[in-house]
């Protein structure tokens, strides 16, 4: 915005150009950078890429990203109909073995994905398809699928971070991979030993308000649950309850920030699941929706969940579109938010910036 009497004619080109490309679809900066010498040096800064960053979080760059065996398409979603958008199809940029693919986290429109037959790590951005292999010859940056837990972030210096969690012959690991010194290093954390089994299930990190938060469910009816969080800037970790919800059956809790406020879609049941909405104050969790107007829900269904969107009531979606909705009297936000841990890890929602994998 400018200042009372100041007009663009007084203003320098670049701080205009600047202005105005920090407005622009993604794709439209990269073809952008082509116009010149001095444009390409302008839009490729730190500062610009994270201005364009901040403006972009918004529900019209939103899109789903899906996997099957066959192809990669990206959706958007029409908020007016809740529905999906044509598609187009992505190409993975990197080598791969039939689509085998697994997307582990995302954030700011990067996703950290596995490849799954040789379990590396990688970062890519779809929009830009910029990637960045994260394995190295000393062993970090493999991932384990029912064994490992990743979650992205950014820290107060604005460097995106890669947290990756192991269990390894009873042994737990912690791991940081910085995208601004590209290497990884070993920090401290210490749990209950009980956590390191595999009957407990780690969730994929949530990112909100400098904290990343996993679910930790016990894999049988009537287990421990719990949430892990991580401070991104002090490093430390600490553990806060679950939901009191009904032991009764499978417990399964998904993370989702809304508008920086974290919300834990948490589900329970045995053959046919019931959900309940809770939003975390503090330590503790308050529940959003007391009664859920939503008929239960099979477990082959569930598994296919992909992510949630709301227009003011929360609609639960698929690859296949709308399964349920469930009214809510609440302002809508016309965004949706991502299951990150439905069963296979076959897509994932992402917001098309121009955010590097690499510097």
């Amino acid at each position: 915005m400018l200042n009372e009497g100041i007009t663009m004619a007084d203003l320098p080109v670049h701080t205009i150009v600047f202005e105005i490309l920090t407005r622009v679809p993604a794709k439209d900066v990269g073809r952008s950078k082509s116009v010149c010498k001095q444009w390409y040096a302008l839009l490729s800064t730190q500062d610009f890429v994270r201005i364009h960053c901040s403006r972009s979080l918004v529900s019209s760059n939103q899109r789903v990203l899906l996997i099957d065996d066959l192809t990669c398409s990206v959706h958007p979603i029409i908020f007016q109909s809740n529905d999906y958008g044509p598609s187009s199809i992505v190409t993975f940029p990197f080598h791969h073995h039939n689509n085998d693919v697994s997307i582990l986290s995302h954030l700011n429109g990067l996703l950290c994905v596995c490849l799954n037959h040789t379990y590396e790590l990688l970062l890519w951005n779809p929009t830009t398809t910029a990637f960045k292999h994260l394995s190295t010859p000393d062993s970090h940056g493999f991932y384990i699928n029912n064994l490992d837990a990743i979650g992205l972030y950014v820290d107060a210096d604005d460097d995106y971070k890669v947290l990756h969690i192991t269990r390894r012959s009873g042994v737990l690991g912690v791991y940081v991979y910085s995208r601004e010194v590209d290497s990884w290093r070993n920090i401290p954390f210490i749990t209950r030993q009980e956590y390191l089994s595999p009957h407990f299930n780690w969730s994929a990190g949530t990112f909100c308000g400098g904290t990343l938060y996993f679910t930790v469910c016990e894999c049988w009816v009537g287990g421990t649950n719990m949430v892990i969080c991580f401070d991104v800037n002090s490093e430390q970790f600490k553990e806060i309850s679950f939901p009191p919800v009904p032991s009764t059956g499978m417990v399964q809790g998904v993370l989702v920030n809304v508008k920086n406020e974290l919300h834990m879609f948490a589900s329970t049941g045995m053959f046919e699941m019931t959900i309940d909405l809770w939003t975390l104050q503090g330590d503790y969790w308050i529940k959003v929706l007391s009664c859920p107007p939503i008929p239960p829900i099979s477990l082959s269904l569930w598994c296919d969940i992909t992510h949630y969107v709301t227009n003011g009531n929360w609609l639960v979606m698929t690859k296949l579109g709308k399964l349920f909705t469930i009214e809510m009297d609440m302002k809508p936000f016309e965004c949706f938010y991502p299951v990150t841990w439905f069963r296979g890890f076959k897509g994932a929602v992402f917001v098309e910036t121009i955010v590097s994998p690499s510097i």
